[in-house]
């Protein structure tokens, strides 16, 4: 049975998600969808006519439409009806800046991955949240699906006895072609190292491999033999990335990001092989889950029948044959953030599925991989531990 909820929704802010981003939109759809939440105040973008059209466009009061996230944070946090949470939604150099001055100033934070562009602004957010007390959560979106919090509980029940094999794939299509020279937005801050960080497809996409891949193992990556490449001529960041993993306890694994390979759309998909059975997942068909016990016959698991773990069954939210997806997902974390914090508000446990959420310590695990990652191609392919 669901956990009890404040009697109202929580207050959000926003950073960045201005009119022409995509991501803003996203999050601010996933909010809604369980009426968790109420969007009531942002700082739009560092263009302070664009940012006051899109507070017009979404509805914010004139007073809190503000022009940067430090004036947010500050004003915000004086107000006895100010934010509850703010969703950080802007490009990954400036994460760490923002998420420190809501911390310092007593908001929770919902941060766009990757956390940082370096280990030591992650470490950093990792005081200023012990210090804060403040709940910090990375929007690692595909852990909500249910299917995949079901694969999570599988392997956890040793259903698929110790792990051997993880293979982990994220191919994309849309930056085959240099549209990044058309002027294009999104493609335009994921090459520029100023914006983006270190790592290109890898930091865009290879951040939600390597995370799903322990997400539902369990299992912590040790060491990447990795080589990043950029295929079209003139990008400062890789567009396609391969690379081997050990894991602890011995798994072995392999991942490939890419943003080259035509044909593929948002196609990241995880296989997991144990000693007695393997499971498959696929994000383009998220609603099944592939169980192939050892020996017998595999078997198609599928969202919303009888029979899957609590945490499956939390993130489910229309019956079977419905199809749910992205949004739905990325709901799932907007929803149990908005568990944890109203847990803290009436003084309660929070509903323990609610806590799968990846916080700050999976923030620093993306890092850790990113730089042994660049380090490692850097090195010619040699092995690097995170």
């Amino acid at each position: 049975m669901a956990a009890a909820s404040v009697a109202r929704r929580l207050r959000l802010g926003m950073v960045g998600g201005g009119e022409g981003a995509f991501i803003g939109a996203v999050h601010r759809t996933a909010a809604r969808l369980d009426d968790r939440w109420e969007l009531v105040a942002g700082a739009f973008s560092r263009d302070a006519e664009r940012g006051r059209r899109s507070a017009l466009a979404l509805h914010i009061a004139p007073d809190r439409a503000y022009a940067d996230f430090r004036a947010m944070a500050v004003a915000e946090a004086a107000r006895p009806d100010g934010v509850d949470a703010v969703a950080i939604v802007t490009p990954n150099a400036s994460h760490h800046a923002i998420a420190r001055a809501l911390l310092d100033a007593g908001i929770h934070v919902i941060c766009d991955k990757p956390m940082t562009t370096t280990i030591d602004d992650a470490r950093d957010l990792v005081q200023a949240v012990a210090a804060s007390g403040r709940v910090f959560a990375l929007t690692h979106n595909y852990t909500g699906y249910p299917m995949v919090r079901q694969a999570r509980a599988m392997v956890a029940e040793g259903r698929l006895g110790a792990v051997r094999v993880v293979q982990v794939e994220y191919p994309q299509d849309w930056l085959a072609t240099p549209v990044e020279a058309s002027g294009q937005k999104q493609a335009a801050w994921r090459i520029d190292p100023a914006e983006a960080g270190p790592a290109g497809s890898l930091g865009d996409l290879g951040t939600h491999a390597h995370n799903i891949a322990e997400f539902v193992t369990g299992l912590r990556v040790e060491r990447v033999a990795a080589q990043l490449t950029a295929f079209v001529a003139g990008r400062r960041l890789d567009d396609d990335a391969q690379m081997l993993l050990r894991f602890e306890g011995g798994a072995r694994g392999m991942l490939w990001s890419s943003q080259v390979a035509p044909g593929h759309a948002n196609a990241l998909r995880l296989r997991v092989y144990g000693e007695t059975g393997g499971l498959e997942w696929a994000q383009e068909q998220p609603d099944l889950l592939r169980f192939s016990p050892l020996g017998e016959a595999p078997r198609i698991l599928s969202r919303g029948a009888a029979g899957l773990s609590p945490a499956a069954e939390r993130a489910t939210r229309i019956p079977a044959g419905h199809p749910e997806g992205y949004i739905e997902a990325f709901a799932q974390i907007y929803r149990d953030v908005a568990e944890q914090i109203a847990a803290r508000i009436e003084g309660r446990a929070p509903d323990p599925a609610a806590l799968l959420v990846p916080g700050v310590a999976e923030g620093v695990r993306g890092i850790s991989f990113l730089g042994a990652a660049v380090a490692s191609n850097a090195a010619g392919g040699a092995w690097t531990w995170l």
